[in-house]
């Protein structure tokens, strides 16, 4: 199923590129993505034996194939004008697949780890891309939406009482859904004096939501460090929100998913 998706999303890329006479780096970006995205799933896949693939995941792998293609755009968007309409109408279905995978995964009883963190990274992975499109018009400080939970990845790497187990919070989900409806909007152009605004107010709560289970991790750092976390267990603020799975089973991958974008063994 990963060749599968990886062949579709890398035909999309290609169709896109040729159809709006995108550079060839654009494309590349594109194809990259589709590459490293579907086979660290299949990496994934086999280090847990799955049996199948499963409807959800299905799911998010086409929102990601989404994702490749505004990733494709966002590239080109650096050497020259890309169509606006395109590049919104791409991030709405992302954005709003973003429901449906985790509904998918309860309703077939199929809620995993590996779904979960799958559907977070592509959430983060999008929200880079879209920082990195918007940061073109209203300043690079836009980078540090997308860039904040990579931020918090590296000082994981370096603390290791960053990766305690946090508490299940739906207020990261509406954190992460409103990043990404600031973002479209911004792009999309017709926001206008407003855009800058909206974004700033899409950075704070951002900050906030991340500050806040900083605060709880410096709180609990004793704890952290006296009992080791268990494996697969710390997501950014902002990424659990928009995994679709429930409060329960997100913090079942809270912990390492914020601080490790690879599937561990």
């Amino acid at each position: 199923m990963t060749y599968i998706a990886t062949m579709a999303g890398a035909a999309a890329v290609v169709l896109l590129s040729l159809a709006l006479g995108l550079p060839p780096v654009a494309a590349a970006a594109g194809l990259v993505y589709c590459g490293v995205s579907n086979g660290l799933v299949a990496v994934g896949l086999l280090r847990r034996r799955a049996s199948g693939y499963g409807w959800a995941n299905t799911v998010t792998t086409i929102r990601s194939s989404f994702v490749a293609l505004i990733t494709t755009l966002v590239v080109a968007s650096f050497a020259g004008q890309v169509p606006v309409p395109v590049l919104v109408g791409l991030s709405i279905p992302a954005l709003a697949l973003d429901a449906v995978d985790g509904w998918v995964a309860r309703r077939t009883r199929s809620v995993s780890e590996l779904g979960a963190r799958y559907d977070m990274e592509v959430d983060a992975f999008l929200l880079l891309v879209l920082s990195a499109y918007v940061a073109q018009s209203l300043g690079v400080w836009v980078l540090a939406i997308g860039g904040m939970r990579y931020a918090f990845v590296v000082v994981g790497w370096l603390l290791p009482w960053f990766r305690a187990t946090l508490p299940p919070r739906y207020w990261r989900k509406v954190v992460t859904a409103a990043q990404g409806i600031a973002l479209t909007a911004a792009a999309s152009g017709l926001t206008g004096a407003l855009a800058a605004p909206i974004v700033v107010a899409a950075l704070l709560l951002l900050a906030e939501s991340f500050g806040r289970d900083v605060v709880w991790l410096v709180g609990h750092r004793a704890m952290a460090q006296t009992t080791p976390a268990r494996s697969g267990q710390v997501q950014h603020p902002a990424s659990s929100a928009a995994s679709g799975a429930d409060p329960a089973s997100a913090s079942a991958s809270a912990s390492e998913a914020r601080l490790n974008p690879l599937p561990p063994a």
